[in-house]
């Protein structure tokens, strides 16, 4: 039982617990600068029983912290449109910079078991949202986060008493809501949840159950447990995570070396194509929107090989009011002092819309691997938690299509002269692409680790012969247009 697990009594009498409790406050004042200096970022998720001070203490824990480098997310207020986006999406997107605090008043236990106890979510579902649970602690982890999880915990007499009181009173009746009414209720079904969950979820990092019936031993529990974890964390240094593969099914990919790259399309075929292809896609749009699918289309490929000229054509017969385009440029400095998955999950499409990405998270094992801007251990990880990023979406309901468009070096000197000679396209043209074609050995290599270590079955590659950009083009709107349409049957 929850109570058997409380954090016990210290013997401290109501004055020393009171100084005790200033002692702490001050000391995790004093904490925050160091760790803006180790650059650590802290989640405090505060879960527990309706009514049970969750706010209060949360409230307690900030009120001499310095409200520049710490923010509070709220389930209820974050979760408004949880049913149009993945599980973890509110959670992943609140994530605090490297050196921040986040003080979570709910989190991925109460929505998973909320969705689960009141919102009808199936076993095998529940199952996938702890698997996705333990991956993203986990990923916290060996990404250098400290995530202190506590549980605030009070019988069932207590709450519903509590629960009376906030109802007596019009000002205060609004904070109890039908969820917490029937959570009391099934009181005994709901602690089973809660206590199945935490065994399920602790390994990584652990559940801490403190007492709620009274506001003093809580928040000096609270401090002790927060502090405590914080200056450990401190002393140990941010330590990141060795990189591991997890068993996914792999759907296999030939070597660049082995693409054919000879088809072609000649013009008056490929404007035939094209219309009937923007047709399609546009009806097809209109049908995924009404069935609520998500679709994402990832763009990678070398340098001059076409992701605009493809972009462009699959865009133009999309809803405007559907979709959007991502250009993938260098992080920014607040993107990078977070997870490197972040700035994407922040830009995940609603369910039945579509999202465009050109280039995507598998810049870090390619340009960042190449170029050192992250640790061998950095890339070597990413592996597996780009795998399991898309098996999350995969499991949302999206269609994820990754297309890597192949050309050889000889056409992309050709393309390359072609832009410097031509002064409306000397803007596609920089340094930069010069340097990078010198290391095209390296990155031939870079890519066919990606290719080999992340084309699973749930979001397989595909390599687009891009010489004759007709064809690639042509074969990406068929590519996409297919998936569509298999979605749509799937869900039928």
């Amino acid at each position: 039982m929850l109570k058997n697990h409380i954090r016990p009594d210290d013997g401290l009498d109501k004055e020393s617990r009171k100084e005790e409790t200033k002692r702490l406050q001050e000391l995790l004042t004093a904490q925050q600068p160091a760790l803006r200096e180790a650059k650590l970022p802290v989640v405090v998720m505060v879960e527990g029983w309706a009514a049970a001070g969750k706010g209060g203490l949360i409230n307690k824990l900030i009120s001499d912290v310095d409200p520049r480098f710490c923010s509070v997310f709220s389930l209820d207020a974050d979760r408004r449109d949880a049913d149009r986006y993945p599980f973890l999406y509110p959670f992943f997107s609140a994530l605090p910079e490297n050196g921040k605090m986040l003080f979570m008043d709910g989190g991925w236990m109460e929505a998973a078991i909320r969705d689960r106890l009141c919102g009808g979510l199936g076993k095998e579902e529940y199952r996938q949202r702890i698997l996705s649970v333990n991956r993203f602690e986990r990923q916290l982890r060996d990404n250098g986060y400290l995530v202190v999880k506590l549980f605030v915990h009070i019988s069932e007499k207590e709450q519903a008493k509590r629960q009376k009181e906030l109802l007596s009173d019009r000002e205060t009746a609004w904070r109890v809501s039908d969820s917490d009414r029937q959570q009391n209720k099934e009181y005994d079904r709901f602690l089973d949840a809660y206590e199945e969950f935490m065994t399920a979820t602790g390994d990584v990092f652990p559940w801490h159950v403190v007492d709620g019936s009274g506001m003093k031993k809580l928040n000096y529990d609270a401090f002790c447990l927060l502090t405590e974890a914080i200056g450990a964390s401190l002393a140990a240094g941010k330590i990141c995570g060795e990189p591991f593969e997890a068993d996914f099914a792999m759907a296999p990919t030939p070597r660049l070396s082995e693409v054919d790259l000879s088809p072609r399309l000649e013009e008056a075929e490929y404007r035939k194509e094209l219309d009937a292809l923007q047709e399609r896609l546009s009806r097809l749009h209109n049908r995924i929107y009404r069935k609520r699918i998500p679709v994402i289309v990832c763009f990678e490929g070398w340098d001059a090989a076409g992701k605009g000229g493809s972009i462009r054509r699959l865009a133009y017969p999309l809803d405007p009011r559907g979709f959007e385009t991502w250009p993938i440029a260098s992080p920014e400095p607040h993107e990078l002092a977070r997870h490197f998955l972040w700035r994407f999950w922040t830009r995940l499409p609603r369910s039945g819309h579509v999202a465009i990405f050109d280039r995507t998270w598998y810049g870090r094992v390619m340009v960042e691997r190449i170029e050192g801007f992250c640790s061998e251990k950095d890339w070597q990880r990413a592996y597996n938690e780009i795998n399991e990023f898309e098996a999350d979406l995969h499991d949302w309901g999206a269609v994820i299509l990754k297309f890597w468009l192949q050309i050889d070096q000889e056409t992309q000197l050709a393309r390359f002269t072609e832009r410097q000679n031509t002064p409306e396209k000397q803007w596609k043209i920089t340094e930069e692409d010069w340097r990078n074609r010198e290391k095209w050995p390296l990155y031939e290599e870079a890519v066919s680790d990606m290719l080999e270590k992340t084309s699973t079955e749930a979001a397989p590659w595909h390599i687009i012969e891009s010489n004759d950009k007709f064809y690639a083009r042509i074969k990406v709107m068929r590519t996409v247009a297919d998936a569509m349409e298999q979605a749509l049957k799937d869900r039928n």
